[in-house]
């Protein structure tokens, strides 16, 4: 929940591709390698905020988890982790 305004921003094209092949057919298999993607460009996304802004992300984390993922609860936490690692 912390980063989904990281991965919506990031990982747009992956998520359009997958939604529409799941919408074009109705075989799940077929979506597999978008499936895929989406899950290699999240972990990829997790992977290099973890090592950009470390301090900033675990704290907004677990300002998330310890408040049930209410964002309005932990805005001067997202503040500090989105100027730490702005939407580029």
């Amino acid at each position: 929940m912390a980063s989904s305004k990281q991965i919506a921003f990031k990982c747009q094209a992956e998520n359009v591709a997958f939604l529409k092949c799941k919408k074009n057919d109705p075989n799940t298999e077929k979506c597999l390698d978008k499936g895929q993607q989406v899950t290699r460009c999240v972990l990829g996304l997790l992977r290099d905020l973890h090592q950009k802004c470390t301090k900033e992300m675990d704290e907004y984390v677990g300002c998330m988890y310890y408040n049930t993922n209410e964002f309005d609860l932990c805005r001067k936490e997202q503040e500090a982790f989105e100027k730490a690692c702005p939407l580029e």
